[in-house]
């Protein structure tokens, strides 16, 4: 009786971050998005908002001038259910608001 010998396979997988920034994208002849689904990132952790995500909110923040006057614009946060279940999302919404609002000098 021979012996059998194992055949070991080891696959190694390296992930690349820049790699992300290589996806084709699809396009018309002018230029505009014709993807059908383009997902969410949240804006507290930047994981990838997927679909079945039902807990996840997308706010608009109005932004004001100096006499408190609502100015037509505005900024949009969004915040996956993860963080809404850990409890954080206020603490991160107004961390993230906070980084923007010294961005745009209001």
């Amino acid at each position: 009786m021979g012996m059998r010998s194992r055949q070991l396979s080891i696959i190694i997988v390296v992930w690349y971050p820049w790699a992300f920034n290589l996806v084709a994208k699809m396009q018309n002849d002018e230029g505009q998005n014709m993807d059908l689904y383009i997902p969410r990132k949240c804006s507290a952790t930047n994981r990838l908002i997927t679909a079945k995500d039902h807990a996840s909110v997308q706010i608009n923040v109005g932004h004001l001038d100096a006499n408190g006057i609502y100015t037509g614009q505005f900024t949009t946060l969004a915040l996956c259910g993860y963080i809404r279940a850990q409890g954080d999302a206020d603490s991160a919404l107004d961390r993230i608001w906070q980084k923007k609002k010294a961005d745009l000098r209001q």
